[in-house]
């Protein structure tokens, strides 16, 4: 099984940053893009940036140049750096782990419980 455990959510004021942390654990197959979504009140769920193991990023064009991703595959570990934080930052912000066991296999995702951001104005 896999297990996801964000961190480093809080409150912050417009035009500050944070670092969120996500850990993964368990069997984590070689095969695998980490992400992270968010979610704000009553909104869908949204795709924020992506890294493969090859650190090969993508983000959506609403974080783009303010938002980085990087990743640390010995520690499975990824850490999106939020600079330049609006309220519409505002959500709650979750990873996740989308990988295959093997080539042949179909893909599978993994999600951690969330860590809320709130910017204020």
């Amino acid at each position: 099984q896999v297990q996801l455990v964000e961190s480093g959510g809080g409150l912050v004021q417009t035009g500050g940053s944070l670092r969120l942390s996500c850990v993964a654990s368990g069997t984590i197959s070689r095969i695998n893009t980490m992400a992270w979504y968010r979610q704000a009140p009553g909104k869908q769920r949204d795709l924020v940036a992506t890294i493969t193991p090859g650190k090969v990023t993508n983000y959506a064009d609403s974080v783009k140049d303010r938002f980085t991703l990087s990743r640390d595959n010995p520690k499975n570990t990824v850490h999106p750096k939020m600079n330049s934080l609006k309220p519409n930052d505002t959500a709650v912000y979750y990873c996740n782990l989308n990988q295959k066991r093997d080539i042949l296999s179909s893909c599978r995702d993994y999600w951690g419980q969330g860590t809320q951001v709130t910017v204020s104005s």
